[in-house]
């Protein structure tokens, strides 16, 4: 069924069965989830649930849809006003502050589901992949932008710099939440920012 043909209060229901899956989801992982944990934490009948997901599978690539909005809705002011090098700073102090704020639980979700599906559902690996595309344009589009300000020499590769940005992000990110500390994270981005400072003109 698509969102589109949905009443306010269908779509409403909709987006509060997706809210609950994703959160359970990312918690305590894919295969532990069960459809009853669901219905329960959404507060819908499994009539209900079953009127806009036909099975579990439906319900795992809405929930790696709305995981990939959030990021990129979180990330995207980051990468949107750069001006300088240091203007990254204020990305990984968001980062940072985030991480702080729930005290290092829980990781990327992203990259939680990504580890919990990779390797056992080929059609969600891909569907993580163009997730994790996304994120990466975007560092991309921003190093370009930093490129084209004189911030970055011509000879840099912004596509080659934000695979290794993003790598950064994602294994700063596994590292704070093993550790319960966000020091990893800020590390690993600010390794990242120096180099490129050594990638001026």
């Amino acid at each position: 069924m698509t969102t589109q043909r949905l009443t306010r209060k269908g779509q409403a229901t909709r987006e509060r069965i997706v809210a609950a899956a994703s959160q359970l989801m990312v918690e305590q992982g894919v295969a532990r989830t069960t459809i009853e944990e669901i219905q329960a934490a959404a507060g819908v009948s499994p009539s209900q649930l079953y009127h806009y997901f036909p099975g579990k599978s439906a319900l795992v690539s809405a929930v790696i849809d709305f995981q990939t909005g959030r990021v990129l809705e979180t990330q995207g002011p980051g990468f949107g006003r750069l001006d300088t090098i240091d203007s990254l700073t204020r990305w990984r102090d968001m980062m940072v502050g985030i991480l702080t704020e729930v005290q290092c639980i829980g990781g990327c979700p992203l990259g939680s589901l990504a580890s919990d599906l990779a390797e056992s559902d080929p059609v969600a690996r891909v569907q993580l992949a163009k997730a994790f595309g996304l994120w990466e344009e975007l560092i991309r589009d921003g190093l370009t932008q930093l490129q084209e300000r004189g911030e970055l020499a011509a000879t840099a590769d912004p596509a080659e710099l934000a695979v290794a940005m993003l790598a950064a992000v994602q294994g700063g990110l596994l590292l704070s939440q093993v550790r319960r500390d966000p020091a990893p994270l800020r590390v690993a981005v600010d390794t990242m920012i120096a180099h490129l400072h050594t990638l001026t003109r």
